[in-house]
């Protein structure tokens, strides 16, 4: 190898490895600044200044766009640093050439002044002509989000509403308000207070016709029903006030540790999928626990649920 090429090759080293550590610290500095105007938000959002955060959430989302346009160009400097070898030759390697032409497209729109060195060493090696095609990005071969993160548009309604969403989320405010829904009466065959009554009525009227023995059979039915859910309910409810136990000291641990997803300008509402299932953490049972408690008492059972109750008491 010539002693020119190996000087530029060791420049274009030095500057990519300047230009990665550049990069992971602007990146740093824009998570903590993110944390700081995501707790601006969710405040506004409990005081009830929705249109004040609809607009400044705008500013969040464009950091968003800008810290993960630097963590594509990250991994794109370090691609070229393990395989600079390929780089010795005069003509560009197909395997380098989106990392190489994404960067010189990328670099001039942004602040880091080591991705421009880097730019401009790759300019002097690939040439004039191959600088201007990748900056109009001519072939194509500029990673296509690269090219929609530089783009300058306002972000979609639906991109700020899940923002906010999640940001509301992640800081416990309860946005959007959800109504509460007022629940009809439970029909009479549900009520619990009149059981008793129920059963001592049907001992007496027991001895009627054929259509009354009918009726109090039907009756009799519904009671039992309505002891079985009683019963039930009962045993939901000690459940549920019972505290799990801590973990003794010794047993072993699942070695199956899933950590979900990092929202994106791309995955707003990231979850973790397994097949068609939705893996939810602890947090996430928590908090749907919550809100079945949060119904209302006198709300009427679906079908289906009643069907799996009665499956249950029958294998006790």
């Amino acid at each position: 190898m010539p002693p020119a090429s190996a000087t530029w090759l060791t420049k274009l080293k030095v500057q990519l490895k300047l230009a990665i550590a550049r990069l992971r610290m602007v990146q740093q500095r824009d998570e903590q600044l993110g944390k700081t105007q995501r707790r601006a938000m969710a405040q506004l959002l409990e005081a009830g200044k929705v249109d004040s955060a609809t607009i400044r959430v705008e500013n969040i989302i464009r950091a968003d766009i800008t810290s993960e346009l630097h963590e594509l160009l990250e991994l794109y400097c370090e691609l070229l640093l393990a395989r600079a070898g390929l780089m010795e030759g005069p003509i560009c390697d197909p395997g380098l050439e989106e990392a190489i032409k994404s960067i010189l497209y990328a670099a001039p729109k942004t602040e880091i002044k080591e991705l421009m060195t880097v730019r401009t060493l790759l300019a002097e090696k690939y040439g004039k002509e191959f600088v201007l095609a990748a900056m109009e990005n001519a072939d194509g071969k500029v990673n296509e989000k690269v090219v929609k993160k530089l783009s300058v548009e306002a972000p979609r309604k639906e991109l700020v509403q899940g923002y906010l969403e999640e940001i509301a989320k992640a800081y416990g405010v309860d946005w959007p308000k959800r109504e509460r829904v007022m629940s009809s009466p439970p029909p009479p065959d549900l009520i619990d207070g009149d059981d008793l009554e129920d059963d001592k009525d049907g001992g007496d009227h027991s001895g009627g016709g054929g259509g009354g023995g009918g009726q109090a059979h039907k009756n009799g039915s519904n009671r039992a029903l309505t002891a079985a859910e009683r019963k039930l309910s009962l045993s939901e409810q000690q459940m549920d006030r019972a505290t799990p136990p801590s973990a003794k000291l010794g047993e072993p641990k699942s070695p199956l540790m899933v950590t979900p997803p990092r929202m994106t300008t791309d995955n707003v509402h990231p979850k973790v999928m397994m097949g068609s299932v939705e893996l939810k953490s602890k947090k996430d049972d928590v908090e749907e626990t919550r809100k079945k408690k949060a119904e209302p008492e006198g709300s009427i059972p679906d079908i289906g649920d009643l069907e799996r109750r009665f499956a249950a008491l029958k294998k006790r």
